[in-house]
């Protein structure tokens, strides 16, 4: 079985929209009192592990005694909440994870809840969610018939636009598509990433950069502005639509990119890089966010999985860079700033093209051994 996720826009009336007003606040809560208790019983067996495991912990029920005001909204959201909570504490007790912090309103506003004896169903552009009934939603696209929906999360953004991500499941049979067609890509800083194949670059126009100028300017601007004024929420709005369109042209942009991979090769060589590491070490933070390199490489991901395809990705410390692509010599050094490799052989190519051919030929090697 395999999941996967539909994500639609939402267009709730001013009723609806009080509702899930109220549904993302109740949840906020319970999580937050969920978490200080567990935090006072956490401090007070710490050192001792066994007792910590025997303590029962709060459930949302416990709350609606002395709280009525949350059986007005979906049972099944606060149920979720406490489930988050559990998840964060099992990651934080396998050193996965820091400890819990509490939720506060400025946080991603967002719900969800379980499919139970139809409560959840798709009718003619509109979504029926519980304790909303029917919610108007513009379904851009078919959600295959043997599907099967299992639960749904509605989100909020920081410009009150809402949306459901919609998560299905289905039979996904394991075939392998046989490999013919590899491609290997290096990252590449101003591009996204450069192929094996031509040396062609991904052109990724770098939409932060651009927009920066105008970001800084109305940034200014609702610096000038009172906090919490009418003039402020409205200028508020303003830098909040430009951080969103950002974001909406890069995953556009990856999105399209990562398709035409995926369209055109049966598997795809990568290397398996440190982003945050990058960022801090080469002072290119800017550069390595716009890019969104772990973005791109889970769409990429996801859609070879899904085709029977592979992606492979090789060692981070492979001297990709260093290494000849003609004669297999390894450089003792190379800085950033030669972007020519030359060769004691006579090979001379760009070092991003040497480079992603060198991840390729690794991508094979490994593939023979499988």
């Amino acid at each position: 079985m395999a999941n996967k996720a539909y994500k639609f826009r939402l267009y709730p009336t001013g009723e609806q929209e009080q509702l899930l007003a109220k549904t993302f606040g109740c949840v906020r809560f319970v999580y937050n009192k969920m978490l200080t208790e567990r935090r006072e019983t956490y401090e007070q067996f710490k050192d001792d592990k066994v007792a910590l495991k025997k303590q029962k912990f709060p459930t949302p029920a416990k709350y609606k005694e002395e709280f009525a005001w949350l059986k007005e909204v979906d049972s099944l959201a606060l149920a979720n909440a406490q489930i988050n909570l559990q998840k964060a504490y099992k990651n934080f007790f396998s050193g996965r994870a820091e400890f819990p912090k509490f939720k506060n309103r400025k946080a991603r506003q967002s719900y969800t809840t379980n499919v139970v004896n139809g409560n959840i169903m798709l009718l003619d552009g509109y979504i029926k969610l519980p304790k909303l009934k029917l919610v108007k939603m513009k379904q851009h696209r078919e959600i295959p018939s043997h599907h099967i929906i299992k639960s749904c999360t509605v989100s909020r953004t920081k410009t009150g636009k809402y949306y459901v991500s919609i998560l299905t499941e289905y039979e996904h049979p394991p075939v392998q598509k046989e490999v013919q067609a590899v491609v290997g890509l290096d990252f590449s800083m101003n591009g996204l990433f450069v192929d094996s194949e031509k040396g062609k670059k991904a052109n990724y126009p770098c939409f932060y950069r651009q927009a920066l100028e105008k970001l800084a300017k109305e940034q200014r601007i609702l610096s000038r502005r009172k906090k919490g004024s009418s003039r402020w929420h409205k200028q508020r709005l303003k830098v909040a639509k430009l951080h969103e369109k950002i974001a909406n042209q890069r995953k556009d942009f990856l999105h399209k990119e990562s398709h035409k991979l995926v369209k055109r090769y049966d598997c795809v060589v990568i290397e398996d890089l440190n982003m945050k590491g990058m960022s801090q070490a080469l002072h290119f933070g800017k550069s390595v966010a716009d890019n969104a390199w772990g973005m791109f490489t889970t769409f990429l991901g996801y859609k070879l999985e899904e085709q029977g395809k592979q992606l492979i990705k090789i060692d981070k410390w492979f001297p990709s860079s260093k290494t000849c692509s003609c004669c297999g010599q390894v450089k003792k050094s190379l800085s950033l700033s030669e972007r020519t490799f030359r060769c004691d052989c006579g090979f001379v190519a760009d070092r991003d093209w040497n480079a992603s051919i060198n991840i390729k030929n690794e991508g094979l090697r490994l593939l023979a051994l499988t």
